[in-house]
């Protein structure tokens, strides 16, 4: 699921108790500032999140992956993003667990199919 400003807006109305518009209104300034940021050169920074920096890209020459025709890509300014201490540590705590649940279920599962398939010894 991505997060859009609809759901930020609908997210700011039950948690704040605000009005719709006024939510809307609240979303869309907050990425008007970002980009008023952005233009003028300046980085963002989010505490606990992280940091999004402008990048200045040369001119250089590119190919066309099915054709292999090379072409000039021209230079350009590019936003890039860096995550924060905070985010790594629970994006990698989100894995961790994702992981453990993902190894619990093989191993659930191989455990069942080695009881049908697997007699129990005499009887």
């Amino acid at each position: 699921m991505a997060l859009t400003r609809k759901k930020l807006a609908e997210d700011l109305v039950e948690t704040l108790n605000i009005n719709k518009q006024v939510a809307e209104n609240l979303v869309e300034m907050f990425f008007r500032e970002i980009s008023l940021l952005f233009e003028q050169g300046q980085q963002l920074s989010l505490s606990g999140f992280g940091n999004f920096n402008l990048r200045d890209k040369k001119e250089r020459i590119g190919r066309n992956p099915r054709t292999g025709k090379a072409f000039p890509v021209t230079a350009r300014r590019v936003v890039t993003f860096r995550a924060g201490q905070k985010l790594k540590a629970r994006v990698e705590k989100i894995e961790k667990v994702e992981k453990y649940a993902g190894a619990e279920a093989i191993k659930s599962r191989a455990r069942a199919v080695k009881s049908k398939y697997v007699q129990k010894g005499p009887s």
